[in-house]
This record gives C-alpha cells, sequence and structure tokens, in this order.
C-alpha cells in the first residue's frame, strides 16, 4: 500500500486551486445571468462563455490540486489523451446544465434535470481525470466515499444553477462564488479520500507525460483564459451608457409571471420600461 498525499507542496495548491474555482464560478454566474436576459445569438454567446468558464475552471481546480498529489515511492504521469477528453467532459456537461436553465422555461424541472446531469458530469470528470493517472499499482475506491463525492457534486451544480437563477446583485455574487469555490473543492478532497493505491512495480508505466511537462502548461493556460476572460467583460459595457458587464450591477432578471395551475413554476417574461414622466424625473 502506497502512503498518499494530498497536499505535496504545502497549501499552494489547495490554495491556488480553490481560487481558480472561484474566479471560474463568479464568471459563469455572471455571464449566465446575462443569458437569461439575452435573446438569440446573444444568449448562445453568453451561455457558451459561462459554460466554457465553469467547466475549465473546474477541471483546471482538480488538475492543480493534482500538482500536489503524491504517492511515497512512485513517480505519476497522466495519459494526455484522457486528460484533454476529462476537460471536455467539464465544459460540455456543464454546458449541458447551464443551457437546460437557459431555455427550459419552467424552473424547477430545470434545475433538477440540469443539476442532476451536471453533477454527474463533474464527477465523470474527477474520475476520467484519475483515470488517466499513471503509477506503478493499482488504483482502489471505497464506494461509499465514492458514492457521497458524487452526492456532494450533484448539490453543488444544483446550487451553482440555483444561484445563475436568482443571485442579483454583485456583492451577491462574490459572495456565492466562494461558496461554489468550497463547494467543488469538497467533492474534489472527497474523491481522493476514497482513493486507495497498491504499489506494482512489474506494472507499465509507459504512455504518460509528466504533469508539470503536460497538465501545468494547460492548467495555467486554461487559468489565463477564464481570468483574462472576465478582465475583458469586467470593462465592456452592457450599453454605451451603463455599467461594465462583470463589475457593474447584475443584470436585472424580468420578474416571474404569476403561477397558474397549467404552469406552477412561472418563467420569465421580459416586460418593457415604462417611461419616467417630467415629474418622476425631478
Amino acid at each position: 500500500m502506497g502512503a498518499i498525499h494530498h497536499a505535496d507542496h504545502g497549501w499552494v495548491t489547495p490554495a491556488v486551486s480553490y481560487f481558480v474555482a472561484c474566479l471560474g464560478a463568479f464568471v459563469a454566474l455572471r455571464s449566465a445571468r446575462w443569458a437569461l436576459v439575452s435573446q438569440g445569438r446573444t444568449r448562445v454567446v453568453w451561455l457558451l462563455f459561462a459554460s466554457t468558464s465553469l467547466g475549465a475552471g473546474i477541471w483546471s481546480m482538480h488538475f492543480i490540486a493534482m500538482l500536489g498529489f503524491s504517492v511515497t515511492g512512485a513517480e505519476i504521469s497522466y495519459r494526455p489523451l484522457l486528460t484533454v477528453l476529462s476537460l471536455l467532459v467539464a465544459v460540455a456537461v456543464v454546458g449541458i446544465g447551464l443551457f437546460t436553465v437557459g431555455y427550459w422555461r419552467r424552473r424547477a424541472p430545470a434545475l433538477l434535470v440540469g443539476g442532476l446531469t451536471t453533477g454527474l458530469g463533474v464527477a465523470a470528470m474527477h474520475y476520467l481525470g484519475m483515470a488517466a493517472m499513471v503509477l506503478p499499482g493499482r488504483l482502489g475506491y471505497d464506494r461509499t466515499v465514492v458514492a457521497a463525492s458524487v452526492a456532494i457534486a450533484v448539490v453543488a451544480a444544483t446550487a451553482a444553477l440555483w444561484a445563475a437563477l436568482n443571485i442579483r446583485g454583485t456583492l451577491a455574487v462574490l459572495a456565492a462564488a466562494p461558496v461554489m469555490g468550497v463547494a467543488v473543492c469538497a467533492m474534489h478532497y472527497t474523491g481522493m479520500a476514497a482513493l486507495s493505491v497498491q504499489l506494482d512495480f512489474s506494472r507499465s508505466t509507459e504512455g504518460g507525460v509528466m504533469a508539470l511537462q503536460f497538465i501545468f502548461p494547460l492548467g495555467v493556460g486554461l487559468g489565463c483564459y477564464v481570468f483574462f476572460g472576465s478582465l475583458a467583460f469586467a470593462v465592456s459595457p452592457s450599453r454605451p451608457d451603463s455599467q461594465p458587464l462583470l463589475a457593474g450591477p447584475a443584470a436585472p432578471l424580468p420578474p416571474r409571471a404569476a403561477r397558474t395551475p397549467g404552469d406552477p413554476d412561472g418563467q420569465f417574461v421580459p416586460q418593457r420600461r415604462q417611461p419616467l414622466d417630467g415629474a418622476a424625473r425631478h
């Protein structure tokens, strides 16, 4: 049995991975919110940006944390194809959840379906990323702890989608993003707690690439994408006379329609703003 270390470099990798998760959550929340008040191609673009930001943030969080993972007496490398596939899975399943919320008119079913799909996809990304790991030994998992990690992923994904629908102000988003970051990290480290390694030096370790040669540059690139993307959108106004999209106030969600027997969940109904009369202006 190999001795497992989850923070081989101290608190550097957990802290950086948590920051990346929070940044991806913040950008995704703001982008998803603007998607909800947009139409046509603009909505699609916002949802795609939110999906890539959150998916890349979750994936980067996982593999930055894995830079601090080690097994005593074993050298760890990663299969590039499975590693990239785990990234694509993360972005795709997050996109399914966000597009479900963005286009399904009923809130409750959208949250349930989107949260379940996204949570299972995030868990699949985690364990697919673990399957990409190459070391002289066999990986084993505690099924109970694995089930707990999947449950955390589903709850965290549902909470993220709920926040995209309901979080209104900039300060609220700033408060929600760290909470989402905690949930993502909790899922990761719960899944890692389920892991055990049985060393077997007769097993082949061919086909792997060292993390600093492959994952680190890819993770840094994705992190820069999210970071500089957030900066670009932070200084881009939603309208010529308005404040920046990400740094300014949140997009005003249209009020929900009154509930009716045929539509128990209500839906977003755009309403035109009434112009202020002269007396109201003064």
